[in-house]
């Protein structure tokens, strides 16, 4: 993307960050049952305020020094509806909230530690510059180890003859700039520590209070069909970040394909015929830039799923490839991951529901600040729909 595209993304983020907001959107669609509106006539219209609080954390257990971030939303917002016929409908969904942040802030999926890569570098470097100074040291003590007989000796000592009285000095100088540049050395190797404990360590302690949003146009044009757009912006307001403080923008596209009804409940007697009207299929691309403006890169699900009801318990079980195409500052290339979610929501009352969900992610390759392993996202919560 060109600075002029990424600055017409950046200006029209900060209008959406005025009236986006993200879980708490989302949990009224997936977790629709909060309100418990039925399907609009055509052509009717409706608004519907909500307000949805998470807790949640995330686990980068593939990464060295093993991250994490937590973080408890507070989003408010609004969802916009107009009927279609066919029971479709046409949406705009939109929220704004705190997010108080512990360790490191939720980032875009596949984010590389590239600080990791230069430190190796600068480790390289030393070790190389030292290697060198060491190998110069030993050739010149080689070539007084050649001059075997005395007059070979008296030779050389008129050769050097002015600067005998210096060598003492000469080699204490010489110690002295190898010792400086192995105390930069672990200059080195503290920066990397102090970044290790910066966000990275265990603890995770509090950093500040960042803003998150959402927005979303959402069209189903019958009750087997949902194609949505949605734009998720988050503003870092301080320091504690890789990337400094600013805006990151993440946009998303998905496409979701409903084999039945969605109408599956165990509880009222439902078997294994009626599986088949709770199986669905998702496609989502999403795709991310840092507060800095750096890419990150973008992933396609290809997620295949299944929702039912236990009573007023609803579950939905989804999960397949996650094709991953990181951003060139990451030095890395195109993978395969494995990833699935899992979601729990149950109303408690008319306009309230709680939820939860778990969304592993296994990755198939590592590399420089990157590592090969599980990553894990984990969140509760409640919305309340007015």
């Amino acid at each position: 993307m060109n600075s002029f595209k990424f600055k017409l993304l950046k200006a029209a983020s900060f209008l959406a960050l005025l009236a986006a907001g993200d879980s708490a959107l989302q949990q009224v669609r997936a977790h629709g049952s909060a309100g418990g509106e039925e399907p609009l006539p055509p052509g009717e219209f409706r608004a519907i305020p909500v307000m949805t609080i998470e807790g949640h954390g995330g686990f980068e257990n593939n990464l060295e020094g093993h991250p994490e971030h937590y973080a408890i939303d507070g989003q408010f917002g609004v969802v916009l509806e107009w009927g279609l016929p066919n029971e479709g409908s046409f949406a705009i969904e939109a929220s704004l909230g705190p997010a108080l942040v512990w360790g490191e802030a939720e980032h875009f999926y596949g984010r590389v530690h590239v600080e990791s890569g230069d430190h190796d570098a600068h480790e390289g470097s030393d070790e190389h510059e030292g290697h060198d100074d060491h190998e110069e040291h030993e050739e010149h003590a080689g070539d007084h180890g050649d001059h075997d007989d005395h007059d070979e000796h008296e030779d050389h000592a008129e050769e050097h003859g002015d600067h005998e009285g210096h060598e003492d000095h000469d080699e204490h100088e010489d110690h002295a700039e190898e010792h400086d540049d192995h105390e930069d050395h672990d200059d080195g190797h503290d920066d990397h520590a102090g970044h290790a404990g910066h966000g990275h360590g265990s603890g995770a302690p509090f950093r500040r209070t960042d803003i998150k949003g959402y927005l979303q146009a959402r069209y189903q044009p019958n009750d087997r069909l949902e194609l949505s757009l949605a734009w998720m912006p988050y503003y870092v307001t301080g320091e504690g970040e890789d990337f400094g403080t600013g805006l990151k923008n993440e946009v998303g596209a998905k496409v979701v394909y409903a084999f039945g009804d969605g109408d599956v409940n165990f509880a009222l007697g439902d078997g294994l015929q009626d599986v088949i009207d709770g199986v669905f299929v998702s496609v989502e691309n999403r795709t991310g830039w840092e507060s800095d403006g750096t890419y990150i890169g973008n992933y396609t699900d290809l997620w295949p799923g299944f929702g039912f009801n236990i009573d007023l318990l609803n579950i939905t079980l989804s999960g397949g490839p996650r094709f991953y195409m990181p951003g060139d500052y990451s030095g890395l290339s195109q993978r395969t991951d494995w990833g699935g979610e899992i979601e729990l929501e149950y109303p408690v009352a008319e306009n309230v529901v709680l939820f939860a969900h778990w969304e592993p992610v296994y990755s198939t390759e590592g590399g420089s600040g990157w590592g090969v392993g599980f990553q894990h996202h984990v969140g509760t919560g409640v919305t309340i729909a007015f």
